[in-house]
């Protein structure tokens, strides 16, 4: 059937161009849940944040609110371990501030593992109005760095007629702890005469004779006794190598509890007819020198400062001149060094303290 009276379905509307047409009422709800990202952002169980155990690092927020009662919140940030479901809750210590919209750890903060850093935002006005973000951290260890020289020093002078100490288990340093563990690895040294002969082992059943180092001396070293860990100070006696001549040592640590952890580090000896002292060199911040073996990673945008000690008796030195020296790689494992020329044309302009 068909209406013919258009009343019986109710009142009429206005036309859409009439002003009632477009006249409504918003009622607002009052508050609004916190919105949250965190920076970075985007992490996940599978995809985690990597930091080194040594590192600082900090989660920052960006919360959006939107309340027309009172736009103060209360910030909460907790930490989970997450070695099993993300349910063992983490201690922070008191000096860790956990109530600001960032988080900030300073390194050696956690052990090695997978962490949640959890966000918990409450508007006070409406305290069930609350919302939750999460960044998963994963912390790796950060290395070893196995050092022969006080300091990592790669380069040092001998005297021909000195015992020449080689000491990783006191030297060495572990940037995830207080102090090395000497007594966590085993130590095995190599020798060879810089440019002429390959490694050679100077283990203790090696033939002495067959020994390039020492010209078949016979076995000129000794492990020292007193030291913090078995065989993780090296001794080559005096006169045991030749003098106007560079011989580059090696040591190869494996860890006993895990022995796929390995490092190695090196240093190169130039022996010379009078007695000399170690000057051992370094970073004033050793965080702009990653040690890289043999060298040290340096930023080429970044300025560096660099520190000496004289190690001994020292009390009368004179004077203390730097160079800096470029290296030519002649072949795979050989470089000749020579005076960088621009040092004294730039003194004062691009080096100083010379």
């Amino acid at each position: 059937s068909v209406v013919t009276d258009p009343s019986v379905c109710g009142p009429q509307s206005p036309p859409v161009n009439d002003v009632n047409f477009w006249t409504f009422e918003v009622q607002s709800e009052g508050c609004f849940r916190p919105k949250i990202r965190l920076i970075p952002s985007g992490t996940s169980l599978s995809s985690p944040l990597q930091f080194r155990r040594s590192q600082d690092f900090y989660i920052l927020s960006k919360i959006g609110l939107n309340c027309n009662d009172s736009l103060t919140t209360t910030t909460k940030w907790t930490i989970n371990n997450c070695s099993l479901e993300c349910s063992s809750p983490v201690q922070l210590d008191q000096t860790i501030i956990t109530n600001f919209s960032e988080l900030f750890i300073p390194a050696r903060t956690f052990p090695y593992g997978l962490y949640e850093l959890k966000l918990t935002v409450t508007m006070n006005a409406s305290p069930n109005l609350t919302s939750f973000a999460s960044a998963f951290v994963r912390i790796t260890p950060s290395g070893i760095a196995a050092n022969l020289a006080p300091l990592g020093t790669t380069m040092i002078t001998h005297g021909y007629q000195q015992n020449l100490i080689l000491d990783p288990g006191s030297y060495s340093v572990d940037p995830d702890q207080n102090k090395f563990e000497a007594t966590h690895w085993t130590y095995e040294y190599y020798c060879r005469i810089y440019g002429v002969s390959s490694f050679q082992s100077l283990a203790i059943s090696s033939d002495a004779e067959k020994l390039l180092c020492f010209e078949g001396n016979g076995i000129l070293w000794n492990f020292n006794e007193m030291s913090t860990a078995p065989n993780s100070s090296l001794t080559i006696t005096a006169g045991s190598l030749l003098s106007n001549r560079t011989y580059q040592f090696m040591v190869r640590m494996e860890n006993r509890q895990t022995s796929s952890i390995q490092v190695t580090g090196f240093v190169l000896v130039n022996v010379v007819d009078t007695r000399s002292r170690v000057i051992a060199v370094a970073c004033s911040i050793s965080k702009m020198c990653q040690p890289n073996l043999e060298y040290q990673y340096l930023n080429p945008t970044t300025q560096v400062a660099l520190y000496s000690i004289c190690t001994g008796n020292c009390t009368k030195i004179l004077s203390i001149i730097w160079n800096i020296y470029q290296g030519t790689i002649l072949s795979s494992n050989i470089i000749q060094w020579k005076m960088l020329n621009e040092i004294n044309t730039y003194e004062n302009i691009w080096f100083y303290g010379r």
